[in-house]
């Protein structure tokens, strides 16, 4: 099991920063990867950013050189830097880990963050 905390939301002008950050406790050596998704009101979860635990580094395209994923393995927490944030960042930002136990792979997420650029 591995259980995963959000924290870092909030309200920002366009144009502004946000770093949401997202703890990680449980059976961590089982990660094999961490990511964050976000879901915008009447659209489906999409994948925002992802890293392996080698360090391997995955975007979408609309964020890619505004958005950086990083970790702090002393820390056990994933990190996502935002600038440059557009209205159409707005969405609840959740952490997802994917661990793997023997052949199996399974999905862990966090309860989710708001994230809302405006004037």
């Amino acid at each position: 099991q591995v259980q995963l905390v959000e924290s870092g939301g909030g309200l920002v002008q366009p144009g502004g920063s946000l770093r949401l950050s997202c703890a990680a406790s449980g059976s961590l050596s089982s990660i094999s990867a961490m990511a964050w998704y976000r879901q915008a009101p009447g659209k489906e979860r999409e994948l925002v950013a992802a890293i392996t635990t080698g360090g391997t580094t995955n975007y979408a395209d609309s964020v890619k050189g505004r958005f950086t994923i990083s970790r702090d393995n002393s820390k056990n927490t994933v990190y996502l830097q935002m600038n440059s944030l557009k209205p159409e960042d707005t969405a609840v930002y959740y952490c997802n880990a994917v661990a793997q136990y023997y052949a199996t792979l399974y999905d862990y997420w966090g309860q989710g963050t708001q994230v809302t650029v405006s004037r």
